[in-house]
């Protein structure tokens, strides 16, 4: 296995629990349970889950309304698109 494999292995492994995370955050605002934090929802996005954080804003109708949140998670895909570009990890 290649690092190739490891690499897009892990995006999609995080980027599908990071869209479970607001699956579920969004079901217990609904039913009035315990809630996953804000902080650890973008951590979730920070180290990979980016594209499962932006489907389940969209998806679920998940804290589209924070504009904070929104914001942090615009500035963490940003970073992200930074460090791709200048380590070239396409390579």
């Amino acid at each position: 296995m290649t690092e190739t494999h490891i690499v897009w292995g892990w995006l999609v492994l995080i980027n599908l629990i990071t869209l479970a995370a607001f699956r579920h955050d969004k079901q217990r605002a609904i039913h009035g349970g315990p809630r996953i934090r804000e902080r650890d929802l973008l951590t979730l996005a920070a180290i990979g889950g980016t594209i499962g954080a932006w489907l389940g804003m969209r998806i679920f109708r998940h804290k589209t309304r924070k504009d904070g949140f929104s914001m942090a998670l615009f500035l963490i895909a940003a970073a992200q698109c930074a460090l791709i570009i200048l380590f070239d990890i396409s390579a």
